[in-house]
């Protein structure tokens, strides 16, 4: 077996007991099948380096960025093949909207996902090569950030938003993909009030609790419970609030910022909630350690 993080427990395969009584009774072969690790986090090169950094985090389930697959498909070449001979499983994707500016909150404002009109034709060509190639990858869940949505129903943009929102999901839903919504650009009543108006049955969310507190936009936990009944996935990911307003608040090492994993973890178990957990690293130097930090962090609190 390609050492993908299970030798731990395919050397106790023989007594299942002690892997259970170890971890407080929680089979850790079961959680080892919901945790994950976004593949931008480990900035590979290509396919050979994506696998490679894989086996250092010892996670074997990946959520995929796909606009390097579909920019440059040559560095991607096998990629279902290899995956299959390296036993990693792809749980989801995720992809970036063109013309997006993160420099501060307020170019990200202007220029992110699909609010920009002059970016929203080539949006639209490139949301469309996605979904085609997602099924191809036999992917039952894709992840964006859609932009800034409006917070009410009397902003003249919301209409907008609703229309172009309803046309990707529509788009990816006669794949059979589910679309997931990142957190943090609105508050949680707002996402919560644009879902219920759109009624998108395949739309959910992909809640990242720092993503709330490095737009400062609430309390993770709160968030949590706001957003229930739309939630697909889980990020894995922690962050401080902004010191100054209109900057950016920072990320850093999950279990070292402000999100309350105990609660977060503890609303989730309340919810039953079955999805993946998804490390995601978007800053720093030592991905692969900060990875696996994080991963001993999701082993513990479900512990």
């Amino acid at each position: 077996m390609h050492p993908n993080g299970r030798k731990f427990f395919e050397s106790k395969l023989s007594d299942r007991g002690a892997v259970v009584a170890e971890f407080g009774g929680f089979d850790m072969n079961a959680l080892a099948e919901k945790i994950a690790v976004c593949s931008w986090s480990l900035q590979p090169g290509d396919l050979s380096d994506l696998l490679r950094k894989l086996e250092f985090t010892g996670i074997s389930r990946v959520q995929l960025a796909l606009d390097p697959l579909r920019e440059n498909p040559p560095a991607w070449t096998n990629l279902k093949s290899e995956f299959h001979r390296a036993r990693i499983t792809l749980v989801s994707g995720t992809f970036g909207c063109a013309g997006e500016d993160y420099s501060t909150p307020e170019t990200i404002r202007r220029t992110g996902g699909i609010a920009p009109d002059s970016t929203w034709n080539e949006n639209l060509i490139r949301i469309r090569a996605t979904a085609e190639l997602a099924s191809e990858l036999q992917l039952k869940l894709v992840t964006f950030h859609a932009g800034f949505l409006p917070h009410g129903k009397s902003d003249p943009d919301f209409s907008k938003m609703q229309d172009r929102l309803a046309m990707i999901a529509q788009i990816f839903a006669e794949r059979h993909i589910a679309l997931g919504l990142e957190t943090g650009q609105e508050t949680a009543d707002a996402l919560a009030v644009f879902l219920n108006r759109l009624n998108a049955p395949n739309l959910g969310v992909n809640f990242d609790p720092a993503n709330m507190l490095l737009y400062d936009k609430g309390d993770p936990v709160e968030a949590l419970r706001v957003l229930a009944p739309w939630i697909r996935q889980v990020h894995i990911k922690d962050a401080r609030r902004p010191q100054t307003p209109g900057t950016w608040g920072e990320e850093v090492p999950v279990g070292t910022g402000e999100v309350d994993w105990p609660g977060f973890f503890g609303v989730l178990k309340q919810l039953k909630f079955n999805g993946d957990y998804v490390v995601e690293r978007e800053a720093g130097s030592q991905r692969v350690a900060d990875v696996k930090t994080a991963k001993t962090l999701i082993e513990r609190c479900l512990a």
